[in-house]
């Protein structure tokens, strides 16, 4: 049956290396989370145990994770320069596209939630994780922060983007915006400059050693609890994605066109999630 389940058609080749993209775009997209993505696309758990414990999974998941790790880097480096632009040139309707997306993945991340049943705690864990994140980003948008980027901050980036991917629902954007280095980040990926690709890396694999196994386990154990509260952080961090970086300053037309961008990253999600879900099924069988 393993033997089975290792041999990737061309199919599955091509799906996964766009799935890969789109979770390393997520990693620098705004208020989005690889993590999520990888959730949905049902790579979230072989992946974590391939980084909890590389040395004893790595014959079981790395053929089936390879054409995803391939997409990643292909979608972490090679749109960070083109999402600078379009997020400079376009914010409003680019923020809009990336919560779109958001919404439509949500109906996934709450099944995935309740895959294991749902309980009093589940909704408990789901009510804090809103309130703590709500109230700390709120707490972040009335400080005026003037941070100066370096390599050390840097190493903080890279923390925030692999605690994205462990912790399904932390965007790393999340931290780093209202701190003022996100730009300066996805320009330095974009650039593939040393003095922010280096610190960034070293942060996230050091992230990657400390907390890969306790999120693992957490997710493992504890699961219906641990997913809800990420269904918390990431409605909170949307609002507040929409709050902080949407301009309410805009004409009806402005309007209606974020309105249009927001339908179509929903409507995306929603296709993309049905047409996964449909190829995972017909591998199963």
């Amino acid at each position: 049956m393993e033997n089975n389940k290792s041999k990737l058609s061309p199919i599955r080749i091509v799906l996964g290396i766009l799935q890969g993209m789109l979770i390393g775009l997520g990693a620098v997209l705004p208020g989005i989370s690889g993590g999520v993505l990888c959730v949905v696309f049902g790579v979230y758990k072989p992946i974590m145990e391939l980084l909890s414990n590389p040395f004893k999974t790595w014959k079981k998941h790395l053929v089936n994770l390879l054409p995803i790790i391939v997409g990643v880097v292909l979608g972490f480096l090679g749109i960070a320069k083109l999402l600078g632009f379009v997020l400079d040139k376009y914010p409003n309707q680019s923020i809009c596209l990336f919560v779109g997306l958001i919404v439509g993945l949500m109906p996934s991340l709450f099944r995935e939630a309740g895959e294991k049943g749902r309980s009093k705690g589940s909704f408990i864990s789901l009510g804090i994780a809103f309130v703590l994140i709500m109230a700390l980003l709120l707490g972040y948008a009335q400080l005026d922060l003037a941070i100066k980027p370096n390599f050390a901050w840097f190493l903080f980036c890279g923390f925030c983007m692999a605690l994205s991917i462990i912790a399904p629902g932390m965007s790393f954007s999340t931290l780093t915006m209202p701190l003022g280095l996100y730009q300066p980040l996805v320009d330095g990926i974009g650039g593939l400059k040393p003095d922010v690709l280096i610190p960034c890396g070293i942060g996230a694999v050091l992230t990657v050693i400390l907390f890969a196994k306790v999120v693992n386990y957490l997710f493992d154990r504890h699961h219906s609890v641990s997913f809800h509260a990420i269904v918390g952080v990431v409605i909170a961090a949307t609002i507040m994605t929409v709050v902080n970086e949407v301009s309410f300053h805009q004409s009806i037309g402005g309007y209606a066109v974020c309105g249009v961008f927001f339908v179509l990253g929903a409507v995306g999600a929603y296709l993309l999630d049905r047409f996964n879900s449909s190829v995972r099924a017909k591998s199963e069988e």
